[in-house]
């Protein structure tokens, strides 16, 4: 199954973006948003469990990003708001049909499914 991410651009800082994640007209029990700059390891962004909407963050984006689903488009969401340069990234939408507890939703190494990475640029 493919995962597609949709919404990447560029931005000035403290602007706005959203991504989206849609995975073949199906869903998974877990979702989540890494991203990853040129010489450093895959970075946790966000997460959220399909059935109970409950959701982790990085501490880097709390009270700036929201992640969540929309049921009828069968989408993973990303809004991303008051974004830094920082934010700066290749930013990859993951899934794995296994319903993980929050704690471990950052771990990158459990999820089966990826997308593709769609690049947000902030400019300052």
């Amino acid at each position: 199954v493919q995962l597609q991410a949709f919404g990447g651009g560029t931005v000035q800082a403290g602007g706005s973006l959203r991504l989206s994640c849609a995975a073949s007209g199906r869903t998974f029990s877990t979702y989540a948003w890494f991203r990853q700059t040129p010489g450093k390891e895959r970075e946790f962004v966000a997460g959220i469990r399909w059935s109970m909407g409950s959701t982790r963050y990085a501490d880097s984006v709390k009270g700036r990003f929201t992640i969540s689903r929309d049921r009828a488009e069968k989408t993973v969401n990303l809004q991303m708001n008051s974004l830094k340069p920082e934010d700066t990234a290749v930013y990859y939408c993951a899934a794995d049909s296994r319903t993980w507890n929050t704690g471990s939703i950052p771990r990158a190494h459990l999820y089966d499914s990826w997308g593709q990475g769609t690049q947000v640029t902030v400019s300052s």
